[in-house]
C-alpha cells in the first residue's frame, strides 16, 4: 500500500482542492506551480516535502520536471490536516513512512494519530476556555457602552 491510497475521496475523508478544479483521473498531471496554486503551499515548501520524505515519489516528465496527480493533492490537504493538529514535522513523516510500509503497521499508524487526537482535545479544551473569558469581556464592554451611551443620552 502506498502513502496515497489511504488517502482516498469520502464524504468525511481527505478531499484535497475542491473537485471543480480537479483534472478527471488519469488526465490529472499537474506541475509544481500549479499545485501551489491549488493547496496555497510554495513550491519551495513541496520540493522540501519530498526531500524529507513526507510526501511519496512524484512523477517526472520526461523533461525532469514534476507531475502531480490528484492522489498527491488528497495526501497534501491531509498533511495540512495534520499540520494544524500541530502534529510536529517529524512525526508527519513517521506517519508517511510508516503508511509506505504496509498494512502491519496499522497499530503504529494508528497510535500515533490517537495520541495527535489527545493533543487536538486538550487545545480545543484550552481554547474553549479563552473564548469563555473573551465571551466574558465582550459582554462586559458591550453592557459598559450601553450604559455610557444611556448615561449621555440623558
Amino acid at each position: 500500500m502506498t502513502v496515497t491510497e489511504t488517502t482516498t475521496t469520502r464524504a468525511g475523508g481527505c478531499a484535497g482542492p475542491p473537485q471543480g478544479s480537479r483534472r478527471p483521473d488519469g488526465q490529472d498531471r499537474y506541475t509544481i506551480s500549479e499545485v501551489a496554486a491549488l493547496t496555497g503551499l510554495t513550491a519551495h515548501t513541496l520540493r522540501w516535502y519530498e526531500r524529507i520524505g513526507l510526501m511519496p515519489h512524484i512523477d517526472r516528465s520526461h523533461t525532469g520536471q514534476r507531475r502531480y496527480r490528484n492522489r498527491d493533492l488528497d495526501w497534501l490537504d491531509l498533511v495540512g490536516k495534520l499540520r494544524l493538529t500541530g502534529m510536529p514535522v517529524a512525526d508527519m513523516v513517521r506517519y508517511a513512512e510508516l503508511v509506505r510500509e504496509g498494512d502491519h503497521t496499522y497499530a503504529e499508524r494508528f497510535a500515533l494519530l490517537k495520541a495527535t487526537r489527545e493533543d487536538v482535545l486538550a487545545r480545543i479544551t484550552e481554547l474553549q476556555g479563552t473564548l469563555a473569558v473573551l465571551d466574558r469581556k465582550i459582554s462586559f464592554y458591550a453592557d459598559a457602552g450601553r450604559a455610557l451611551a444611556s448615561e449621555r443620552s440623558r
